[in-house]
């Protein structure tokens, strides 16, 4: 569950620190306080996107914290394992946003992006805005309602993906029926390309080695008198280094005898004598090679040129003939599927078979939940002043798709004896808030989130209707944390904490505080909230009814 959040320099927010209670716990305050502040700064902690101005003025960077209880979170749990994150009871999300736009996120001090806080955060808190109900119009959301309500997302997704390798297939199919002809024509000149470069027998580290042995062997003549020149000087030559060495350790021998400070000198030129030797029997080795071959020179330049050619054929490096070989070699293989139509006919006919099985498991799951889910909604409206309304969730064929095999559309009567219709062409806005507040409530049941937030999804309800509401939404918190923004003292009455949202001024500057309420507070702010900005005894005394009701 969620257990605290911590705010720094967001919107108007300076600092605040703020605990949260297990059950239904209710946000209120005047207009413009700052309650969805709140919302936003959790909705980025979890991944959101930033698409606005949220650093408070005159500061450099946002910085929120959330801390929430994944101790039977086993789906939190498992995903921090599958992603290498140390975990622990308390799972700690964290964004920082900068002012220039940049945003850094933390998930138990190791830094994540914002799809990964994302991706965790759909296990922790589900977010109902106060427009969801706008969206209910939309059928893909009928749709996911649906799937979520019958736990057939994860099989909602593998048609989805089933669906594309199919399509893909098939559409590969309908290309190379199209274009048979202009694949046989490629076809072809791939193959004599192959050929000539298989029969090059080219390696991308043979052009180095060409190119130093073809310095080595046009350069032969002016190696071998270089050679023969130092050899000359070292050994050869009247005078040569060897004897001018010979004689001075031949000197110093004797000197040594006289002064042995001169020992290290006569060592040294021992050395010199040795590396002089070893140098001029590694000259001679030299020149006794053949190394001038006129034969071979004419084999190297020939390949070069040869691999020249190729390359400026096909408008390549000769380094890059390799790759262009296997790249032709690769499509080749493709083109050479395609020729043979039985193989990827099977291919189209296991895909489609395979999708068909998934997509009729999906069919047969959404039409058991239906009647379910048609079922509770309808007693929902009942309890919500839709009296004789009906609810239904209809399934309309359709041609496969990514989506199943039918289009999930939900179909509403507001009252007795009428037929249902689609929710999008009937539903007044004051029925549509309703119908999307019961649908809430009855999916999230269903769902393994452990917490759910509202912000002002009572909108447009009023009177007894809203005491309903409350109800519904202390009923959903008696099984997990429910934390609810409201308007309506009636909602708010019922729940079990009570937090309070206000605006002061410090320095000419508007600031949002959050505090918990006791009785004595609550009674009061239950009044204002029933009778308006004038609180009277007999809005306290209201308030204090309500209160108690709740309880």
């Amino acid at each position: 569950m969620l257990q605290a959040l911590s705010i720094r320099n967001f919107v108007i927010v300076e600092q605040l620190d703020l605990e949260f209670s297990q059950g239904f716990t209710t946000l209120t305050g005047e207009t413009g306080a700052g309650k969805s502040i709140l919302i936003d700064a959790l909705s980025l902690a979890l991944g959101a996107r930033n698409e606005g101005e949220v650093i408070r003025a005159g500061c450099d960077k946002a910085d929120i914290s959330v801390t929430v209880d994944i101790t039977n979170n086993m789906q939190a749990q498992a995903w921090l394992a599958e992603h290498e994150i140390d975990d622990a009871d308390d799972l700690i999300l964290r964004r920082v946003i900068y002012s220039d736009g940049r945003s850094r996120g933390f998930i138990n001090g190791a830094a994540a992006t914002v799809g990964q806080l994302k991706a965790i955060g759909e296990y922790l808190v589900d977010i109902y805005s106060q427009n969801a109900h706008h969206s209910l119009l939309n059928t893909n959301t009928q749709r996911q309602i649906l799937d979520a309500f019958s736990g057939s997302q994860a099989l909602a997704k593998q048609v989805a993906e089933e669906y594309k390798t199919w399509h893909q297939l098939h559409l590969q199919q309908v290309e190379i029926e199209k274009n048979a002809e202009a694949y046989a024509d490629e076809l072809a000149e791939l193959r004599d390309k192959v050929r000539e470069l298989e029969q090059l027998g080219f390696a991308s580290e043979e052009w180095q080695d060409l190119q130093l042995e073809h310095s080595r062997l046009s350069n032969s003549a002016e190696l071998i008198t270089g050679v023969e020149e130092c050899l000359h000087l070292a050994s050869e030559g009247e005078p040569d280094a060897l004897s001018m060495l010979s004689h001075i350790q031949q000197k110093l021998a004797g000197l040594v005898e006289l002064d042995g400070e001169l020992k290290e000198a006569a060592e040294t030129i021992d050395s010199a004598v040795i590396q002089l030797q070893e140098a001029q029997r590694s000259l001679s080795r030299y020149l006794q090679q053949d190394n001038i071959d006129p034969a071979r020179l004419a084999e190297v330049e020939n390949r070069i040129q040869t691999i020249h050619g190729i390359s400026r054929k096909y408008r390549s490096r000769p380094e890059e003939l390799p790759e262009r070989l296997d790249e032709w070699q690769a499509r080749m293989t493709e083109l050479e599927s395609f020729a043979n139509d039985g193989e990827l006919a099977k291919q189209v006919a296991a895909a489609l078979e395979a999708y068909m099985t998934s997509a009729k498991a999906l069919s047969k799951a959404r039409q058991q939940s239906s009647i379910t889910l048609s079922t509770k909604i309808s007693e929902e409206m009942q309890r919500l002043s839709l009296s004789g309304g009906q609810f239904k969730v209809g399934l309309e064929t359709n041609e496969p798709s990514i989506n199943g095999l039918e289009q999930v559309v939900f179909l509403v009567a507001g009252h007795a004896g009428v037929e249902p219709r689609p929710l999008s062409k009937v539903a007044s806005g004051g029925e549509l808030s309703r119908i999307s507040l019961a649908l809430h409530v009855t999916t999230a049941a269903q769902g393994s989130v452990p917490c759910m937030i509202f912000d002002e999804v009572d909108v447009g309800i009023g009177g007894g209707v809203a005491e309903v509401v409350g109800t519904l939404l202390k009923q959903l918190g008696q099984n997990r944390q429910v934390l609810v923004i409201t308007h309506l003292a009636q909602v708010a009455a019922q729940a079990a904490q009570h937090l309070q949202v206000s605006k002061t001024q410090k320095d000419g500057v508007t600031l949002s505080h959050i505090q918990q309420l006791n009785q004595e507070e609550r009674i009061e702010e239950i009044a204002r909230m029933s009778g308006g900005l004038e609180i009277t005894d007999a809005t306290r005394s209201h308030a204090k009814e309500m209160l108690a009701q709740s309880t």
